[in-house]
């Protein structure tokens, strides 16, 4: 059983207004997220807020997702990842592997999702590669839950990914490099 948590707490500070409600496509960004995440086949989804939360909450427009509100999402990404993870092991439990996605790389879609999804393996963490570098989208087996459960502040799970290198599969993707955090990269996005 695979979930996916996307998270959308940052406050796009770079971008200087909320990024997940930015149009792409004719949805938002975290819409966007959101409905590759229903066509993939993942068993529960959920969202991580944190900044601007009622003003991207009520953008979300499905009640089969659940949302959470991390109220330390200004301690940095590692505070949404925990918090994620331990709500939406509370509504399933036994979850087998997770799946982060960020609302800022449009480019990912569910034929992407499901092939991190069909890599997962007992032990394995299943990571985009892309840029000389591994980010998200990133699947985590539950053996890392402990250490995605510990994580805190501004430390993304790249500092999981260098702890157990020797695990990590990973899954060519060059289009990750492309994330949207400033009015260019919005412009290059719309105007592509």
């Amino acid at each position: 059983m695979t979930g996916i948590i996307i998270l959308a707490a940052g406050s796009s500070s770079r971008m200087g207004k909320a990024k997940q409600n930015l149009l792409f496509r004719g949805q938002t960004l975290l819409q966007n997220a959101i409905n590759t995440a229903f066509g993939s086949h993942s068993d529960i989804i959920a969202v991580v807020l944190g900044a601007n939360a009622l003003n991207i909450s009520s953008t979300i427009g499905t009640s089969n997702i659940q949302v959470f509100v991390n109220e330390d999402w200004a301690l940095g990404m590692g505070t949404s990842i925990s918090y994620g993870l331990k709500e939406l092991l509370k509504i399933q439990p036994e979850i087998s592997s997770v799946l982060f996605m960020l609302t800022d790389q449009p480019l990912v879609d569910q034929n992407f999702i499901n092939q991190l999804i069909e890599k997962a393996t007992p032990g394995k963490i299943v990571a985009s590669a892309y840029n000389n570098t591994l980010g998200p989208p990133v699947l985590f087996d539950n053996s890392f839950f402990d250490d995605l459960l510990k994580m805190r502040g501004n430390e993304g799970a790249k500092k999981i990914l260098q702890k157990y290198s020797n695990a990590v599969v990973e899954l060519p993707f060059p289009e990750g490099a492309f994330d949207v955090d400033t009015p260019d990269d919005y412009d290059r996005l719309v105007n592509s």
